[in-house]
This record gives C-alpha cells, sequence and structure tokens, in this order.
C-alpha cells in the first residue's frame, strides 16, 4: 500500500509541476524591449525603448556639433551606420528613449569624427552606443518587436 500511495504523491507532484508550466502567466511573452511604429508617409520606423534595455545596452548620444571651418557638421564615427546599399545614415534621439534612424551624407571621416555635408541639424542628439542593435530591431532581427 506504502508503495502506491508513494506512486500517487509522485504522479501528482508531477502533474502539479506540469500544469504550473502550462499557466498564463508561465507561457506569456516577456514585455518587448523595444516598441517599433511605423512612421506614415515613409520608410522610416520610430524605435521607443524601455529603460531597462536602454540600461542593459548602455545606450549613449552625443550633440550634433559645427565643423570647425563652418562647412557642415560632425558627429562621432560611432553614430554612422552603413546599411547593405552603403547609405549612410545615423539614429536621432528626439525625446526620451525615441530613436528614429536618419539619411546622413558624410563628407570626411577623421580619426572618432565624421564630417557630414548633410544631416540632421547642430544640437539633434544622435546615439553613439546602440546603433547597430538599433538597425537590426528596425529591420526585424531578434524579434525584439
Amino acid at each position: 500500500m506504502r508503495r502506491t500511495n508513494r506512486w500517487i504523491q509522485t504522479g501528482l507532484l508531477v502533474a502539479a509541476f506540469a500544469l504550473a508550466g502550462c499557466s498564463p502567466a508561465a507561457n506569456a511573452a516577456p514585455p518587448a524591449a523595444v516598441t517599433v511604429t511605423k512612421i506614415e508617409g515613409s520608410d522610416l520606423k520610430l524605435l521607443t525603448l524601455t529603460a531597462e534595455a536602454a540600461k542593459r545596452l548602455d545606450i549613449q548620444t552625443q550633440e550634433v556639433t559645427r565643423a570647425p571651418d563652418g562647412t557642415g557638421t560632425v558627429v562621432p564615427y560611432a553614430a554612422i551606420l552603413y546599411d547593405l546599399e552603403g547609405n549612410t545614415w545615423v539614429y536621432t534621439n528626439p525625446q526620451g528613449l525615441d530613436f528614429v534612424r536618419a539619411a546622413v551624407k558624410v563628407d570626411r571621416i577623421e580619426g572618432d569624427a565624421a564630417f557630414l555635408a548633410e544631416g540632421p541639424p547642430v544640437g539633434t542628439k544622435v546615439a553613439t552606443v546602440g546603433v547597430s542593435e538599433f538597425h537590426g530591431v528596425e529591420a526585424g532581427v531578434g524579434g525584439g518587436h
């Protein structure tokens, strides 16, 4: 009789663990680290990170500055993204944890600085860390949206 009770108890424990694993809370997907919203009238998307995602990725930004010679603007080279077609982009940070890809035309690279012939105006914040992750999310790599 003891053996039968032990098998019943073991069976009940296994069933309890199996049912616990099937609960909606256990199977619920974790909240998205980034929300991706298509910007109407363009091929661009607004990426909005959670505070935790921004911290985990160590997201950093710097402002676009005027070139010392007054011709064009300057961003850190780390802000520049080259896509598969060779186009150049930066991710601007219009507010909070929002980021939007913006086209730039690189005039020249000097050390860690990218001198732009065209791009966002002076004072615009651009991402300098996390750029490749933004591009991956926007392209749909990794399921972050």
